[in-house]
């Protein structure tokens, strides 16, 4: 007798090769493509972007897109309800700020997987849509799911999730996994001091901040550099403010890299700078981590208080002076910033997407 294959759809806003995707929606790729691995029926659905196709299959796993940034909920419900995703044993609900409440729309079991609480985010949009969108985050999902499983990529945003009703055991922990990196033979550190920034080019990542230090650092460290990694529609305004600072002759903005040369441009920093408002994680800083770099983050951006052990693995500022002060002292202190990326490398060995994508199965239901 043949036992018919579990069946999981996965809903995120947008998927791993839409523009603004970034580590959220690599999390959501590694896990599904071991949950297909593993024999499971597996379809991810998420928003359409210029040239992508409605359906597609890659690595075994079917892709299906409707609707842009927020009607690609009110599509999730309707095919839901339709039942046109077929015969469903549960489903990966992505709350990445709106919530897709799929509980209310199917009887399959319902998981919400949170990278982190978007309070911050929320802040940076238009009035009117920020109070809607945080009262959809902090009201009526937390109504909606109560008594869902939850699963959250970190103990702060565990904690955060806790602050807004959900009960702390309803919530698991699955950590970002480590990223494998290409074979390659890695370059010799650059001879002059090299910040690298590796982040999606978007208002609340606030790479503003990484240029502005490097804008007060460059007077007493001659030949500094700060090499930018990603894409994102707030490209233009931080080329605009590359040249209000002066620095278009010290900063480089790579836009879209390749792993290879991710790794290649990781590998020959001195440090990696990620001044972002809120990260469930930082995935980023564990890819710098690799490469026996050390980062510097914000205390108060959430997640990176876990991948950055602070005066260990990398250094936690209190502000943007202190950022500025952070950086000075782990590009200038050479011993400092060897012992940060020796354990920092030998830290980011103990996170594993294979245990990640254990951890969601079990909560889905499909492990084994």
């Amino acid at each position: 007798m043949t036992t018919s294959r579990h069946r999981v759809l996965v809903l995120n806003w947008r998927d791993l090769w839409h523009p603004e995707g970034g580590g959220s929606e690599l999390y959501v790729t590694e896990v599904a493509r071991r949950l297909r691995a593993a024999g499971t029926d597996v379809t991810v659905f998420s928003a359409r972007y210029a040239g992508a196709p409605t359906a597609e299959t890659r690595d075994g796993i079917r892709y299906r897109r409707r609707g842009g940034h927020l009607t690609v909920y009110l599509w999730a419900a309707w095919l839901l309800v339709s039942r046109r995703f077929g015969r469903l044993d549960a489903v990966l609900e992505v709350q990445n700020g709106m919530p897709f409440l799929a509980r209310l729309f199917t009887r399959a079991r319902v998981v919400v997987l949170v990278h982190h609480v978007h309070r911050e985010q929320w802040s940076i949009l238009r009035p009117t849509l920020a109070r809607f969108g945080w009262f959809m985050e902090s009201k009526v999902a937390v109504r909606v799911n109560q008594g869902t499983p939850y699963v959250a990529v970190s103990e702060v945003t565990r904690s955060e999730l806790v602050a807004l009703g959900v009960r702390a055991q309803d919530i698991t922990i699955a950590w970002n996994g480590q990223p494998a990196p290409p074979s390659f033979e890695p370059p010799e550190p650059a001879t002059a001091p090299r910040v690298v920034v590796l982040s999606r080019l978007v208002p609340h990542k606030r790479v503003e901040h990484a240029l502005e230090a490097v804008a007060a650092l460059r007077e007493e460290l001659p030949g500094l550099r700060l090499h930018v990694m990603g894409s994102g529609w707030w490209s233009e305004n931080l080329l605009e403010r590359r040249r209000e600072l002066g620095l278009d002759d010290v900063v480089t903005f790579l836009g879209h890299v390749t792993d290879l040369e991710k790794f290649q441009e990781l590998s020959s920093a001195w440090v990696h700078v990620l001044p972002s408002v809120k990260e469930g994680w930082g995935l980023s800083i564990v890819e710098a981590a690799q490469m026996g770099v050390p980062s510097v983050a914000y205390a108060e951006a959430g997640g990176v208080r876990e991948s950055i052990l602070d005066g260990v693995t990398g250094l936690l500022a209190t502000d943007q002076d202190d950022l500025v002060d952070k950086l000075r002292l782990l590009l200038v202190d050479a011993e400092l910033r060897a012992d940060l990326g020796t354990k920092a490398r030998i830290r980011s060995g103990q996170f594993s997407w294979d245990t990640t994508a254990d951890t969601i199965a079990a909560r889905l239901g499909v492990a084994g």
